[in-house]
């Protein structure tokens, strides 16, 4: 009976090495996601009213972990379910259509968000900003905050599947608990680290405001006022880095799922300075696509309203 114990012990500790191992890879494999998930969320969850800042992140951070343990289980029973069809003679790729499907989403979202900003300016220029934005403010707060929180959400879920899809395929030869236990501290770190970080970013500015109070010393407020001349500019920056991000992971998963584009990529990769021909390339795929999409989902959305609109 010790003997039994000591052997159970022995085998969960060896599980528990083999996780810690296959947690590091994986990490390395996603950490260009996650840093792409940290501009994104950062972006959407700011523009909130100072003292809703930290519940708006707590509350997309709570859909985080929600959307990871969708993801997680969903993933494991996909894989499984794709490897059961492909030992059947059954080559569907389940994983790679439904990250196909994600990249568009990105992609679309991205586009929007220009699209949505060119025609803010135009308005500008027209002279209308302050009656157009007069007209933009919510009624109803708590509304545009909840809409706010999800569409957050939702594009965690994207990048969040993202995540968990590379930490798959890093574990894919690996048994099934190792599979499960790497995953699942994947998607807990992941999400702490992501929206801790988030967190420190939207109150940098009061930080910095509390640095600058009378009772501070001379370095003190020194700091406090960088920070505040600091904590707009990152604002900026990664709003920027945010649509720049939804367009390389989307345009990444496209280059990576469709042959046609993963080919000409392969073929063409010698021709690309390196990294950065081959984001340069992701993210024209994405911002291409989203444009389809958004001209479509327009079309489309104009062919219901006159469809509604009674004939005369």
């Amino acid at each position: 009976m010790p003997s039994s114990f000591f052997a159970l012990f022995d085998d969960i500790a060896s599980l528990l090495d083999d996780i810690s191992a296959m947690t590091k890879v994986a990490a390395g494999k996603t950490a260009g996601v996650v840093g792409d998930d940290l501009a994104v969320n950062a972006e959407q969850v700011s523009g909130s009213a100072a003292d809703r800042e930290l519940p708006v992140v707590w509350a997309v951070a709570k859909g985080s972990m929600v959307n990871k343990a969708i993801l997680v289980p969903a993933a494991m029973g996909i894989s499984l379910l794709e490897t059961w069809l492909h030992g059947r003679g059954y080559s569907i790729p389940l994983i790679l259509s439904l990250l196909t499907i994600g990249g568009c989403y990105l992609c679309y979202e991205g586009v929007e968000k220009l699209a949505h900003e060119a025609v803010k300016r135009h308005r500008r220029r027209n002279g209308t900003a302050v009656v157009e934005e007069i007209e933009e403010l919510p009624e109803d707060l708590a509304a545009f905050e909840r809409g706010k929180i999800k569409g957050a959400i939702r594009t965690d879920f994207v990048l969040s599947a993202e995540i968990i899809v590379i930490s798959l395929g890093t574990v894919a030869m690996e048994p099934l608990l190792t599979k499960l236990g790497v995953l699942i501290v994947i998607a807990v770190l992941m999400t702490v680290g992501v929206y801790g970080l988030v967190a420190g970013i939207v109150k940098l500015d009061d930080f910095g405001l509390y640095l600058t109070r009378p009772d501070k010393n001379r370095g003190a407020k020194a700091f406090g006022r960088g920070l505040l001349a600091l904590a707009p500019r990152m604002m900026q920056f990664l709003s920027v880095a945010g649509t720049v991000a939804m367009f390389l992971v989307g345009g990444g998963i496209l280059v990576h799922g469709i042959p046609v584009l993963h080919h000409f990529a392969q073929a063409h990769a010698d021709d690309m300075p390196g990294w950065f021909g081959v984001a340069l390339f992701n993210i024209g795929v994405g911002m291409a696509t989203g444009l389809l999409l958004l001209v479509a989902v327009s079309a489309l959305t104009r062919l219901r309203k006159r469809r509604r609109q009674p004939a005369s």
